[in-house]
Order: structure tokens, then C-alpha cells, then sequence
């Protein structure tokens, strides 16, 4: 029953082909004997020469059922041979023009000299042409300019912008911290950007902008040494608190909205405290996380060494071993979570 299905479908297929005009037939024929001329060549993967890309491009031109007798390639390869072979024409008819006539030799070098010695730019040089004689448009002169490449020690990235004025920047965030009964503190700091000492901090249930401004005159009692103070755009950092930082002599800058990392020494400082200390313990009360703090702080200020700094905020004195049979000992900071190094003479 397969059988007799398969020579149904076969006879079906030969309809076409018995409908077809002695022309078209022999279109046909001359088609797949191309193709089979292809096949035929000696090679494990036969390639289409330039005259068989051409005789498919003719054949599509004028018999339309030419995809129905294509075996060797895709239709969409014959169009794509098609629309190059355009490109390849009109770039062979398309001449350049005149275009401006070029200039000479002497005149491109004395471009090239004349912006090296001086280092001047397009338009200088052009007006100093003239007053030699030389004739020569802005755009032309633009051409034969010699690529300026900045010097590497006088070129000023945004990072050295930064490094050369940390020293004048603080910022100020807030830290939540959820306690053993899940209550929230909000532990207030602020951090100077040069040394990234935490000059102060302090712990409250209930943080307002009158607390703050009261936490910014204990950080800063006397004429602060910072000029700028960075804050995000944190309700409690109300208006009152950026006039009350210019009272004291800072210059307010808030932060972009959703953009921590305008203020990012403050949010390492975060990351720092939530590392060492507070992914270690679980807070009871604020009397208890405000003594934590007080311990963490005093080792980041004056014992933790920093990577980028290579000491700490408050400076290390750096230690030489006393004598021969000096060991290495840790002095334990934060509880013993931390430890401080130092030599010590053997007993």
C-alpha cells in the first residue's frame, strides 16, 4: 500500500513536467544539466566559478519558475550574487572627479612643521600660509594635520582630578542595623575621602534632621578642615541640614537620585562595618552596638591597613624588628574578631 502511495505521488510530480512547452523543457534541461556539470567536476566540494554565478543571474532575469529547478544553492544566494554584481557595475562606471587638486609636498610638510614646532591648529596655520604665499583651504589644511597624542604625565583623568582634591571632600550616610528583638538603629557617620578616617558617628532609634545637624557640629567643634560634604537625597538630609552645613563652613553637594556610587568612600565604609563586625555579632540594643562601634572605629582609624593607602587612616609608625629573637605577635581588636601585629622580645 506504501508502494502504489509513493508512485501515486511520483505521477503527481511528473504532471508538471508533461504540461511544460518544448521551450521551457529545454530550459529546464539546460538548468539541471549545469548543475549536474558542477557535480561533476573533480573536487570533494566543487566551487561556483564567476560563469556559474552569471548564467543563475540571466536565468532568474527571464524565467520565473527558475527556483523550482535550483539544486546546487539557495535561491537567496542568486540574489545575493545579483545584488553585488549591481554594486561591482556601478563602482566600475563611477568615476572620482575632480575634487580639489592636490597640494604639494612642500606645503604638506610645512603643515606638519609648522603644528609640530608650535603646536598650532588648523586655523593658525592657514593664516600663516597666507603671509607665506600659499593658498590653502581650513578643510585641506585639516587633512595634513598630524595626530596630537597627549602626553601621559600632563594628561589629567578624572581620577587624578579626584585624588588631588580628596583631601577636601567628606561625605555622611546613615547605616541600618536590625537588633536581636528586629528593631532598627540608624548608626550616622561621616568619612573623609583623603585618609578615610570616620571623623564621627553615632547610634539612634529616631534620627531626624535637628539630630543630624547636632551630630555635624560635634564632628566639626572648630573650623573644619573639608570643604565639600557629599549626602545622598535621604528625607532626614532636609534642606535645614544642607544650611546648617554652610553655617559650618561646608559647601553641600547632594548626590544624584539612585546613584550610591557618587558617594562610594561612604558606601565601602558600609560594606567594610557589615564585613567585619556586624555579619559577626547580633545586636541587643543601642548601647551595645553603639560600644561595638566605638571598638571597630578605634582599629579602622588607627591599626587597619588599607590597600590603597597602604596604612591607616591615622597613620602606622612602620615597626623594625628589635633584635634577632623578636617574635611576631597579634593583639586582638574588636573582641578578637581583628588583630594588630607587632613585635614583641621573646621571653
Amino acid at each position: 500500500m506504501r508502494a502504489l502511495l509513493n508512485f501515486a505521488m511520483l505521477l503527481l510530480r511528473c504532471v508538471p513536467a508533461l504540461l511544460r512547452s518544448r521551450r521551457e523543457q529545454a530550459i529546464v534541461e539546460l538548468a539541471l544539466r549545469q548543475q549536474l556539470g558542477t557535480y561533476a567536476r573533480k573536487r570533494s566540494r566543487p566551487r561556483l566559478t564567476a560563469l556559474d554565478r552569471s548564467f543563475w543571474i540571466a536565468l532568474s532575469s527571464f524565467w520565473p519558475p527558475w527556483k523550482e529547478a535550483l539544486v546546487i544553492v539557495k535561491p537567496d544566494t542568486v540574489v545575493r550574487w545579483h545584488r553585488k554584481g549591481f554594486r561591482l557595475y556601478w563602482r566600475t562606471i563611477s568615476k572620482k572627479g575632480p575634487g580639489r587638486p592636490p597640494i604639494s609636498g612642500e606645503v604638506q610638510a610645512l603643515i606638519v612643521r609648522l603644528a609640530r614646532e608650535n603646536g598650532w591648529r588648523a586655523r593658525k596655520i592657514q593664516a600663516e600660509l597666507e603671509k607665506l604665499g600659499f593658498s590653502v583651504s581650513l578643510a585641506t589644511v585639516s587633512r595634513y594635520l598630524p595626530t596630537r597624542r597627549p602626553d601621559e604625565q600632563e594628561r589629567q583623568r578624572w581620577i587624578t582630578f579626584l585624588r588631588k582634591h580628596r583631601d577636601v571632600i567628606t561625605g555622611m550616610d546613615f547605616l541600618v542595623v536590625p537588633t536581636l528583638r528586629f528593631q532598627l538603629l540608624y548608626v550616622w557617620f561621616i568619612i573623609e575621602h583623603g585618609r578615610r578616617r570616620v571623623l564621627h558617628f553615632n547610634v539612634t532609634a529616631n534620627p531626624t534632621a535637628r539630630w543630624v545637624i547636632q551630630q555635624l557640629r560635634e564632628a566639626f567643634p572648630d573650623a573644619p578642615a573639608p570643604i565639600y560634604l557629599i549626602f545622598d537625597n535621604d528625607s532626614i538630609f532636609s534642606g535645614k541640614v544642607a544650611e546648617a552645613a554652610g553655617w559650618l563652613g561646608l559647601k553641600p553637594k547632594r548626590t544624584a537620585y539612585r546613584s550610591p556610587w557618587q558617594n562610594g568612600t561612604a558606601e565601602r565604609w558600609v560594606g567594610s562595618v557589615r564585613r567585619e563586625l556586624l555579619d559577626h555579632v547580633i545586636v541587643t540594643n543601642e548601647q551595645h552596638l553603639q560600644r561595638l562601634l566605638c571598638e571597630y572605629v578605634a582599629y579602622y582609624n588607627a591599626d587597619r591597613v588599607h590597600t590603597q593607602l597602604r596604612d591607616s587612616p591615622a597613620g602606622r609608625l612602620t615597626e623594625h624588628r628589635p633584635s634577632p629573637n623578636a617574635r611576631v605577635v597579634g593583639l586582638p581588636r574588636v573582641g578578637g574578631l581583628h588583630h594588630r601585629y607587632t613585635w614583641s622580645e621573646a621571653a
